[in-house]
Order: C-alpha cells, then sequence, then structure tokens
C-alpha cells in the first residue's frame, strides 16, 4: 500500500516535477508476467526514478547497508526502503551472490519484475563497468526476458556523495527484450553465464553511450582509493593548508 502512495501520491510526482524525465521505449517494458530490468547505476536517485515512471511494480535488491543504519535517520531510511517494497541483500562474504540470486528468483517466481544493476554497485565516475554474472544466472534459471535499461543524466544531477540533488535534465531509456531461451538449462556454465551478461551490457551501452570499462566497478574503486591513500602518504598536506 504504500509502495503505491509513495509511487503516486507522494514522491512521484515530485521526482516527475523536479526531474522532468523523459522517457524512452516504455513500450518494452512487458505489462504482465515476470522480467528483469537490467539498468545501469549512476545515482542514489535510480532507485526512485525507474519506479516512479513505470506502469507496474518493480522490486529492486538493495544493498542491506540501507537497511541497517545507525540512529532514527537509519531506522527511517530501512522503513522507506522496506515500505517500497525493497529487498535487502548482504553484499559481504562469499554466500551474497546466491543470497540476491534466491531473492531474485523469488521475485520472479511470482511473476513481477525484478529491477537489477549488474554492475554491483553505482559507477563512481560515470562510466559503465563490466557486469556481474548474476543477472545471467537468474534469467535463466527463470527462463525470463531481460529489459535492458539506461539511466542518463542522474550522475550529473546526483553524484555518488551528493545528497540533494540538483536540477538537471534526465532520460530513462529501456531496449527490446533480450531472450535467452537458447541458453535454457546452461545456468552452470561459465562461458555461457559470461556471453549473457556481456550481451545485456552492451544493450545498455548502445542505450546509454556511456565509455565502457572492461573491470569490476568496485574493483577500480578500490584501486582509485588505494592510488589516492598512496599520494597523501608520499605527499601529505601541509598542516597549514
Amino acid at each position: 500500500m504504500f509502495y503505491y502512495l509513495l509511487k503516486y501520491v507522494l514522491l512521484g510526482p515530485l521526482l516527475r516535477m523536479v526531474f522532468r524525465p523523459r522517457i524512452e521505449g516504455l513500450e518494452h517494458v512487458p505489462e504482465s508476467g515476470a522480467a528483469i530490468v537490467a539498468g545501469n547505476h549512476l545515482s542514489f536517485s535510480d532507485h526512485f526514478l525507474m519506479p516512479a515512471i513505470l506502469r507496474r511494480r518493480i522490486t529492486f535488491l538493495a544493498k542491506a547497508e540501507y537497511f541497517t543504519g545507525p540512529g532514527l535517520k537509519g531506522r527511517l531510511t530501512a522503513a522507506f526502503f522496506r515500505s517500497a517494497g525493497q529487498i535487502p541483500v548482504d553484499r559481504s562474504g562469499k554466500e551474497a551472490g546466491q543470497a540476491a540470486i534466491r531473492e531474485g528468483l523469488g521475485v520472479l517466481r511470482k511473476g513481477e519484475l525484478l529491477g537489477i544493476y549488474p554492475e554491483g554497485t553505482r559507477s563512481h565516475d560515470g562510466r559503465l563497468y563490466k557486469g556481474k554474472v548474476g543477472v545471467a544466472v537468474m534469467a535463466l534459471k527463470a527462463g525470463v526476458p531481460v529489459v535492458p535499461c539506461a539511466m542518463i543524466g542522474t550522475f550529473e544531477a546526483q553524484p555518488p556523495g551528493k545528497v540533494v540533488p540538483r536540477i538537471h535534465p534526465v532520460v530513462i531509456r529501456f531496449g527490446k527484450p533480450l531472450d535467452f531461451s537458447r541458453y535454457a538449462g546452461m545456468e552452470d556454465e561459465k562461458a555461457v553465464l559470461r556471453a549473457v551478461t556481456d550481451e545485456i551490457m552492451y544493450a545498455i551501452l548502445t542505450l546509454s553511450e556511456q565509455e565502457y570499462v572492461d573491470q569490476y566497478a568496485a574493483v577500480a574503486k578500490a584501486e582509485q582509493a588505494a592510488a589516492a591513500g598512496e599520494k597523501e602518504r608520499r605527499f601529505p598536506r601541509s598542516p597549514l593548508g
């Protein structure tokens, strides 16, 4: 109930008024039945803009940290995400990927839309990074189509670290559903999973026209942080500024 209150009364109209998103290819999203919507991930606001413009309800797998924050702010954030129908997924540990797949398959078995960001985390620099194969596993196991989606302009509107978004043109573009039925029963084949994932990422890339990096976003972030730390160690800032 709260999901639809957010979508049609509280948050949805506000998002449409502030961002005025232009929607392209909405007809490619199935009107019924299970499907995966796989998109790029540039901004925290992606979680809300896409659901606000879709006719159907969509459930995202959200990182568990959104549900475990401390204090009043943490409790409010957790309550908001739960009320919006988002599912917490612990991304730490060896079982993290399997847990996400189990939760995602549960949504698809109910005939619903599942939203996935194959990169696994937000892009820190606006580029598109290598996709993780979990999206392929779910698509093949559930036997559902994958609708590629590109969020354009949300990085400029609310880049990582910016709490209050600024007004910037946003485009949400959907591509034709990808059918992977030819790979039915091959969800344990690593080469097949990589091929399916790469096909999905290429479709997203075609829609978004981002620069592509053949590296996982989390690895790139870690390398950048390590390089920044090394630079600070070698050339520490003067205490006088």
